[in-house]
């Protein structure tokens, strides 16, 4: 068992076609708050190129959030829409537990034992390692970048305004926290 279990869900990840409908939904509909907005591009294996996509998160009470991602190509929607996982893929339906750098330590060790493949991005804003189980369930243990209530409270100030620049076709990236 691990020394430390996982502390909380730390985002439940859909793929959805249209960012505007789900927050429409999300915050109009459910009033549930969108807290943050990634605008990213990062090289995906399973597809051997950079992706383009726009990532938003809303907030739920315990600080875990529901996530949504929304790719600007067909392909990559296509891949990630409520498909079975690819080995190794981290992709965009998976379920994220905030743990402790300690315990994402442990687990990458115990991934290595277990010779089970895993994939770590620095995201700037977090830390984390995927993975894959043996029956296509995808998985993240992500640890928070040590200033994560500051980045929280940039991107709470400007979520609406980067999903709003997004869709309009402006795919610059707003994660210069990147390492």
């Amino acid at each position: 068992m691990l020394k430390q279990l996982p502390l909380r869900l730390h985002h439940q990840a859909f793929a959805v076609k249209d960012q505007e409908r789900t927050r429409h939904f999300m915050e109009d509909v459910l009033g549930i708050p969108l807290a943050a907005t990634w605008c990213e591009k990062v090289f995906r294996p399973e597809v051997g190129r950079d992706v383009e996509y726009c990532h938003t998160f809303y907030e739920l009470a315990d600080g875990g959030a529901i996530a949504y991602f929304q790719y600007a190509d067909e392909e990559c929607w296509e891949m990630n829409r409520f498909v079975p996982a690819k080995r190794g893929d981290a992709g965009a339906l998976h379920s994220a537990f905030k743990v402790t750098r300690e315990t994402q330590d442990e687990i990458r060790q115990r991934l290595k034992k277990a010779g089970i493949d895993f994939r770590e991005i620095d995201h700037g804003y977090c830390y984390s390692l995927y993975l894959t189980s043996p029956d296509d369930v995808r998985m993240e243990f992500t640890v928070d970048a040590a200033d994560v209530d500051k980045i929280n409270a940039m991107r709470r100030a400007d979520a609406h305004k980067e999903l709003k620049r997004w869709l309009s076709g402006d795919r610059r990236t707003n994660n210069e926290d990147r390492a």
